[in-house]
């Protein structure tokens, strides 16, 4: 049963690779052969040799200077932080908040056999995430010191503990993600606030690793000494992987002993958490006036409840709401530091500058592109929208103003920013707020009509529509390369006729294919839409 278990869980988290839920069935033999190797590839390929080379820049200096341990730890700390991450939340959506926990918990299954394939499952997942990093390292390891027995029986004594660190951790983040989960009334917003702050620190550490390595690797010997004397347990790890037995026999048992305790705690509490329901205040009825709404005001009500019920939806085609004013602000603090700099580097003259900064802000707001996906969201409800004794180019601009009320203010606030922090003469800075925000328009008429040119209906996750349907590629490469094509057209023209005329000209130009989209949608469009 226990394997039964494990193969149905392990099915469940590798389903994109076997079905395909475009299309409601499941893949053909030749495409799961080809999705196992995009993601060897990926895994292997891309990450892993990421992290190859990251090792192979290290490992030489490090051990060279004596702190062959610190190598260990420092690569080891890294491949222990993205194994929790992975984990902790397999851990939150497989064992405490899984769909299935009642149905498997009425059948005649033992709990702790239950529990035994959930566990498993979630240390499959995270020790894949964390093999990905700490491999590459220890074989580097190998290679570059040596690899002597005591060496590759320390590194994978270091696997085999960082592995069960990474299953502790990520049971018990994923049981504090688990309970707050059930105490928490809009769900949908702090998922979002967690994945952007996640974001956020990952993309600092990303730019600031370089340079946080390059300073220990100069003093390697200071910072080892410094752990070394006030972190006896971060030195003892590092340890492990340079073969010292007495680290790895003392890690190995209290790791042991953690993921026995661990066991017995949640063997204990599993059926309580899993069929645990928040806590939620008794409702009281306020007799209150309701007011009457017109059907436009009624659809894009139900839009923009739709938009932020869904996490998914949000990270995926809502960021921009949260970029531009990020963006906004930092030209407002830094701008005016940085532009010489930049117009002294840019080709093209003076007026380059002020074009990139319109490009820019443009490419940004093309990260809201919720209304391409918003038809195909309906699935197979489409049919209620239809029904409704309301004309379909109604239903369609309630789409449309969706993303528009979603982009229009972060986009004024951005180009407002880079205006003021702008010294350029009156008209281009007008052009630098007006043209951005006539982009905006002509983006949400543009993502409407792929949406309903290109709609996905027999879905059954919601991020197919949201991330694999062609209406939402299309809608983001094209946005691309229409920014690009405004840069490369100002290296061409730009100067002959001067920036204020050529963000001029692409302002008409853009505010006239929004008058088309908006005329298409109202007739075509509208029919198309009440043919699906």
């Amino acid at each position: 049963m226990l394997g039964f278990l494990l193969k149905k869980q392990l099915s469940e988290s590798f389903r994109a690779v076997f079905y395909d839920a475009k299309r409601n069935r499941m893949r053909p033999k030749w495409a799961i052969v080809l999705w196992v190797l995009l993601y060897c590839g990926l895994m292997v390929g891309v990450l892993g040799g990421s992290f190859t080379s990251l090792a192979l820049g290290i490992c030489g200096p490090l051990t060279e200077a004596g702190a062959g341990w610190l190598y260990y730890l420092l690569l080891g700390g890294i491949a222990l932080l993205l194994g929790v991450i992975g984990g902790a939340f397999n851990a939150y959506a497989g064992i405490y908040l899984a769909r299935d926990n009642e149905l498997l918990l009425s059948l005649p299954i033992p709990v702790k056999t239950i529990l035994a394939a959930r566990m498993l499952t979630v240390y499959f997942l995270g020790a894949l995430c964390l093999s990905v990093a700490l491999l590459p390292a220890l074989i580097v390891g190998w290679v570059v010191a040596g690899a002597t027995a005591a060496r590759v029986l320390g590194g994978l004594v270091l696997l085999c503990v960082s592995t069960l660190l990474v299953l502790i951790l990520s049971c018990l983040l994923g049981w504090v993600i688990a309970r707050c989960s059930l105490r928490l009334k809009n769900k949908s917003f702090v998922t979002v606030l967690i994945a952007v702050a996640f974001l956020g620190g990952y993309y600092f550490f990303y730019f600031r690793a370089q340079i946080l390595l390059q300073d220990m690797i100069a003093n390697a010997a200071l910072y080892a000494a410094q752990i070394r004397g006030g972190a006896a347990v971060l030195y003892g790890f590092g340890r492990i992987g340079e073969g010292d037995w007495k680290s790895a026999a003392v890690f190995l048992l209290v790791t042991l002993a953690l993921f026995l305790a661990m066991w017995l705690i949640l063997r204990r509490s599993f059926l309580r958490i899993v069929t645990g329901s928040p806590k939620t205040a008794g409702a009281r009825y306020t007799e209150k006036a309701v007011r009457a709404k017109s059907p436009f005001a009624a659809l894009l009500g139900k839009e923009l409840r739709r938009f932020t019920a869904s996490p998914n939806y949000m990270l995926n085609c809502g960021l921009g709401i949260l970029l531009l004013p990020a963006a906004g602000i930092g030209l407002l603090l830094k701008g005016r530091e940085l532009y010489p700099t930049l117009t002294e580097l840019l080709p093209g003259g003076g007026g380059t500058l002020p074009v990139l900064l319109c490009a820019m802000l443009c490419l940004l707001s093309s990260m809201n592109n919720m209304a391409a996906p918003s038809v195909s969201l309906e699935g197979k409800s489409l049919w209620l929208l239809q029904s409704l004794p309301v004309p379909a180019s109604t239903v369609l601009r309630a789409k449309l103003t969706m993303q528009l009320l979603l982009t229009e203010p972060p986009m004024l606030f951005a180009a407002l920013c880079a205006a003021l922090s702008l010294r350029e003469a009156l008209p281009l800075r007008l052009l630098l707020l007006v043209t951005p925000m006539v982009y905006a328009v002509f983006s949400a008429v543009f993502c409407t009509a792929l949406g309903v040119g290109m709609p996905i209906l027999s879905w059954t996750r919601e991020l197919v529509p949201i991330k694999q349907s062609g209406a939402v590629a299309i809608a983001v490469f094209g946005s691309w390369g229409v920014m690009i094509l405004m840069g490369v057209l100002y290296l061409a023209l730009g100067e002959t006729i001067g920036a204020t005329a050529y963000l001029l000209a692409w302002t008409v130009l853009l505010a006239l294919a929004a008058l088309l989209g908006l005329r298409w949608l109202d007739t075509k469009g509208a029919a198309i839409f009440a043919r699906l």
